[in-house]
């Protein structure tokens, strides 16, 4: 049960990481489009775990891994854009939402 401080915190970092990933896409992901479908922070706002999907979504480790590789860059980007809304900024840990790829199954199973 998130409170209402950690979804404001989760919808205003999904936000500017979204911002952060178009920019990146243009010149880092090879054609790969990156969203952000959603982002939970911890209770004591010190972690925020990222879910990313990504398309298409062949090769989704490696480039989950090029965007681990990128965290510190990532952190600092988000951090410049919401510093005067929070006073630290959460560590940031990224996971492939695979949430639309588990559906498309379901939907062929039931065809």
């Amino acid at each position: 049960m998130n409170t209402i401080r950690q979804n404001k915190v989760g919808k205003l970092i999904q936000s500017d990481l979204s911002t952060v990933f178009m920019e990146l896409t243009k010149t880092n992901f090879q054609g790969k489009m990156i969203s952000v479908s959603g982002v939970l922070v911890t209770p004591d706002f010190s972690f925020a775990n990222v879910y990313v999907s990504i398309f298409p979504s062949k090769n989704n480790e490696e480039v989950l891994e090029q965007i681990k590789s990128k965290q510190k860059y990532i952190k600092h980007q988000v951090a410049q854009k919401v510093r005067n809304q929070l006073r630290k900024m959460p560590e940031l840990r990224f996971f492939i939402d695979d949430s639309l790829d588990q559906a498309e199954k379901i939907e062929k199973l039931l065809k």
